[in-house]
């Protein structure tokens, strides 16, 4: 790290709720908020946002008439960052970087089928399905002015995009940022695209069986959300610091491919330790997407980096369901309420039930389709 990065906020929408304190009061509880909705073109188990917090995407629509158009990507992203901004306003000049894997995923399901049958399209189609509408509308809402933009680099997007962040802070345009990423992936379209793929989970007691290493079929199942952290350097008030970022692209033999002993994975926590000794490092929060290649591949790369000193190892998927482009956020305020609760969460159901002597520097994941890995690490002091 060139200079020191601090996170100063988070802010989220999930299944888990949206404040601080009902995060981490859903993480206590033993039980994962995974749902069936039989009445929608989703009937399987997923992450859906609790009531409350889809009445507050409504009413964002309807209170500014320019909002009324956008997908569901956008408003979540318009929320978490609404609430990682009160928490910790930032100037002005501050940049923003919010990503989507999938992005304005029901728009484009709706504009296409009007285009099959009409042969037209609606006035609002391109602007309200191009992928950089997400940053932007978050900037108009917020009235910032620094630099604006979004990407997409499938699960670990809102993960790149804290990379970006530091890369422009420490390039010296910006002293602060807004990165994450946001999901709304919950429509017929998608589910057919996972269940073609053959990893939707038919599990029902823990639909999303993440990081258990016996389960014998695959078993992600997709959740809603939204994540974005301020981003600060030199930052006295920070929550947490940044203390390493690694990343990495690995040989593909197929577009979701991963090798056996996660070789880019490897890679990538080994730039983010940066020279630390593995055993520096008290807890891993896993991608484990619940996958049986995904989570193996994952935990032989863990194993692989840190040898005898094997770290906690947990992951909340199990809980909330894959979020695409915010899972890497959702994890990265997961290991941030742990550092400052010093409290470790672990699955109910793996194996790996080890619990850290103490919570100060925690290592997090996020994996993609494409042969991608980011791992930042974080602690409680630089």
């Amino acid at each position: 790290m060139k200079d020191p990065i601090g996170i100063v906020s988070v802010g989220s929408v999930s299944p888990l709720g949206s404040t601080s304190e009902e995060i981490w009061n859903s993480y206590l509880q033993e039980t994962h908020f995974l749902s069936q909705r039989p009445e929608t073109d989703f009937p399987e188990p997923a992450g859906w946002l609790p009531t409350a917090l889809k009445t507050s995407a409504e009413k964002l629509r309807t209170e500014d008439p320019r909002f009324r158009n956008l997908d569901n990507s956008v408003l979540y992203a318009v929320l978490a960052a609404r609430k990682a901004f009160k928490s910790v306003p930032v100037s002005t000049s501050a940049g923003i970087n919010i990503g989507s894997s999938r992005g304005a995923t029901r728009l484009f399901e709706k504009y296409h089928k009007e285009y099959i049958e009409t042969g037209k399209v609606s006035t609002y189609t391109s602007p309200t399905t191009t992928l950089g509408n997400i940053s932007s509308w978050v900037a108009q809402d917020l009235k910032l002015e620094g630099p604006e933009f979004s990407h997409s680099i499938t699960c670990s997007t809102g993960m790149h995009a804290i990379l970006n962040a530091i890369a422009w802070m420490n390039s010296g345009i910006s002293d602060a940022f807004l990165a994450g990423g946001s999901e709304a992936p919950l429509t017929g379209f998608t589910l057919a695209q996972m269940q073609a793929m053959k990893i939707y989970s038919r599990q029902t007691e823990f639909p999303c069986r993440s990081l258990d290493m016996k389960k014998q079929e695959n078993t992600m199942v997709l959740g809603e959300a939204a994540g974005i952290v301020s981003l600060q350097r030199e930052a006295e008030n920070a929550r947490v610091w940044i203390k390493g970022i690694g990343f990495s692209t690995e040989k593909l033999r197929h577009g979701a491919s991963l090798s056996k002993n996660g070789k880019g994975i490897q890679k990538a926590m080994k730039m983010a330790l940066n020279g630390r000794a593995p055993k520096e490092i008290d807890a891993v929060v896993l991608h484990a997407p619940g996958t049986i290649g995904g989570d193996a591949a994952e935990v032989n790369a863990i194993k692989a980096v840190f040898g005898k000193d094997l770290p906690a190892m947990t992951s909340n998927k199990w809980k909330i369901g894959h979020s695409f482009g915010a899972s890497g956020v959702l994890s990265l305020e997961m290991a941030i309420l742990m550092l400052q609760k010093q409290q470790f969460l672990t699955v109910p159901f793996s194996e790996f039930q080890q619990q850290p002597e103490k919570l100060d520097n925690i290592l997090v994941n996020s994996v993609g389709f494409g042969g991608n890995a980011v791992s930042i690490l974080i602690g409680r002091r630089m």
